[in-house]
C-alpha cells in the first residue's frame, strides 16, 4: 500500500513515517507544500532508519503529487491548515482514503483545552472539505509525537479509529496495527470524533502536572 503523509515534515508526520517505514513494507511519500522541504525530510528519515538497521527509500513530493500516488492520505497538518490542505489536493484524491489525526486546541494560563469547531470536530472539518465519495477516517489523535518519532522508545498505546465507511476504517485500523505496540479500537462513526479528539488536551495537561508522565498515550483494558 502507498501512504502519503501530507505535512509529513511535522512532528506527527515524522513519527508515523518512521514507524511505518521501520515496521511495515508499505511505500511512503512525505508531502509538503514545498517539495524540497519534503525531500530533505524524507532523506533525514532514511538516515534515522539506517541508524536503526533499516534500509528504506522514502520519497518527498508536493502534497498534490504525494496524494495522486497514494492509496491512503494522512493529513498530518495542524487543525487550522486542514481545510485548506484537503481542498488543495481534492482533485488528486481519487479513490484514496483520507485520514485526519488533527486536534484543535487552544491554550490559556490554566492549560490546554479542546477547541471544538462549529461542525462538531476536526475530523468532520476534513469530511466537509473532502470531495463527495472520499471516505474520511479519524485516527492517531492521541499519540505523543515525541515518543512516536523516537524509534528507541517502545509503544503500548491504543488509537481510536472513527469513520462512516467500514472498509476505509478497517484499512486504517490495519495500518495502525502494523506499527509495533499500537492497537486500533473502533470508535464508531465520524460523529464520535469530538470525544476522541478531546482526549488529547487532557493527556497534555496531565503530563504537564505530573512528574514522570511525559509523552502520555491511551491504553484501554
Amino acid at each position: 500500500m502507498e501512504i502519503a503523509i501530507l505535512g509529513g515534515t511535522g512532528d506527527i508526520g515524522e513519527g508515523l513515517a518512521l514507524r511505518w517505514a521501520r515496521d511495515t513494507d508499505h511505500t511512503l511519500v512525505v508531502g509538503s507544500r514545498d517539495a524540497e522541504k519534503a525531500e530533505d525530510s524524507a532523506a533525514d528519515y532514511e538516515a534515522v532508519l539506517a541508524d536503526h538497521g533499516r534500509s528504506v527509500e522514502i520519497d518527498g513530493a508536493t502534497n498534490a503529487e504525494a496524494t495522486a500516488r497514494a492509496d491512503v492520505v494522512v493529513a498530518a497538518v495542524p487543525a487550522y491548515h486542514l481545510t485548506d490542505t484537503v481542498e488543495a489536493v481534492a482533485d488528486d484524491l481519487g479513490d484514496a482514503v483520507l485520514v485526519s489525526p488533527a486536534v484543535g486546541m487552544k491554550r490559556d494560563e490554566d492549560g490546554f483545552h479542546y477547541n471544538r469547531p462549529g461542525v462538531g470536530s476536526v475530523t468532520e472539518l476534513a469530511a466537509n472539505a473532502a470531495p463527495e465519495g472520499t471516505p474520511v477516517v479519524g485516527a492517531f489523535h492521541n499519540l505523543a509525537a515525541g515518543r512516536l518519532s523516537d524509534l528507541d522508545a517502545a509503544l503500548d498505546w491504543d488509537t481510536i479509529v472513527v469513520g462512516d465507511d467500514g472498509d476505509a476504517k478497517a484499512t486504517v485500523s490495519d495500518l495502525a496495527e502494523g506499527i509495533e505496540g499500537l492497537r486500533a479500537l473502533d470508535g464508531g462513526p465520524v460523529a464520535n470524533a469530538a470525544e476522541v479528539e478531546g482526549l488529547t488536551p487532557l493527556l497534555i495537561n496531565v503530563a504537564r502536572h505530573n512528574d514522570g508522565l511525559h509523552d502520555l498515550g491511551v491504553r484501554f483494558n
